[in-house]
């Protein structure tokens, strides 16, 4: 399947550049499945479309202050570094620009010199492994030291680290915010409990995956890049009784939706205690196994983010309601309005 058929066109200033005020003042598009329609509602509409029994599926993962701006040793050439993953121990996987400035044995220093890093390891895609030495703690360097490593789109500057994080976000390691959770407030999920809506969490983090370009012509060509998740067994008793008791599995974006799907894949449509890295791809035609709603931002031209939610709730139809979404001028992107997609 060719990436062009999942391409559409956006106007520029539709491009959510700053978060509303109000997390939960967002707008809402609600897709039903079955019937084709499209309501435009505001999210914290959300809880009229869910009932007791339903399970709110949510990525607990917590986002660091990921872009390093420092300079290289030997020259003093400005160097930019983005942490993607944990390799082991001070070991990381970064981004690094401009990449060719960075070569095995290339140290960078940061700040007043507490924090270095040297380039052990060349990847592609602009990829290097490094290794930190620093005195202290090291999320308490990267906290002084690092900036929110918000999407290249976005032009403006965050006042508030915290905008760029979800309320419940708790396991450190992301190298981007899991956006769809970003509309939830504890009061509005506190309601959602009093109705009768189960809430639980998977972790996912964010990594390389999410700054790649889909380079390849056809969508098959592509290769997605692992990304750690872990499911506790709690996580897992929950959603397997729920399962049991026919409520719905409603996934709170893309990266919980691949979570519960890498682990029903595996597991013959059960839910176990898992870890380990994912690098599912999900695009149409593709069955799923897991997850009944889904909960999602809207997402950019061509990426794999689209294609995922074009397998859930059919090509055609996303398109129609993308089209839509920009004739009644929504905000796009990880600031953006949030899309509902139900099977009835």
């Amino acid at each position: 399947m060719n990436i062009k058929e999942f391409d559409f066109d956006l106007p520029e200033e539709l491009i959510a550049q700053t978060p509303l005020k109000e997390r939960s003042s967002s707008r809402l598009l609600v897709l039903n499945k079955q019937e084709g329609s499209i309501e435009h509602r505001h999210f914290t509409d959300i809880k009229k479309y869910l009932k007791k029994g339903d399970c709110l599926v949510l990525n607990d993962t917590r986002v660091l202050p990921a872009r390093l701006h420092g300079v290289k040793e030997e020259t003093g050439a400005r160097i930019e570094i983005l942490l993607l993953h944990q390799v082991e121990g001070d070991n990381w996987e970064v981004l690094a620009k401009p990449a060719k400035k960075v070569k095995e044995g290339t140290v960078i220093k940061f700040g007043d010199g507490r924090l270095q890093a040297t380039c052990i390891k060349i990847k592609d895609h602009g990829g290097r492994i490094v290794q930190f030495a620093y005195d202290g703690i090291f999320y308490e360097v990267l906290d002084k030291l690092g900036e929110m490593p918000l999407p290249p789109y976005i032009k403006e500057q965050l006042p508030e680290r915290e905008r760029y994080q979800t309320v419940y976000a708790k396991e450190e390691g992301s190298a981007a915010a899991p956006t769809a959770g970003l509309h939830f407030t504890n009061k509005l999920l506190d309601e959602l409990k009093e109705i009768g809506v189960i809430i639980t969490f998977i972790t996912l983090h964010v990594g390389l995956g999410t700054f790649r370009p889909v380079s390849a012509d056809t969508i098959e060509e592509h290769e997605m890049h692992a990304e750690f998740y872990h499911m506790s067994s709690e996580t897992a008793r929950t959603l397997n009784r729920v399962k049991q008791n026919e409520g719905r599995i409603i996934s709170v974006g893309t990266t919980s939706t691949r979570t519960l799907e890498t682990i029903a894949r595996d597991q013959a449509g059960k839910f176990v205690e898992a870890g380990g890295w994912t690098d599912i791809f999900i695009y149409p035609p593709y069955q799923f196994k897991a997850i009944d709603g889904l909960i999602t931002n809207f997402h950019l031209p061509k990426s794999t983010l689209i294609m995922l939610i074009s397998a859930f709730a059919g090509k055609d139809m996303v398109m129609k309601a993308y089209k839509e979404a920009v004739e009644q001028r929504y905000r796009f992107f990880s600031f953006g309005d949030a899309m509902m997609i139900l099977p009835s």
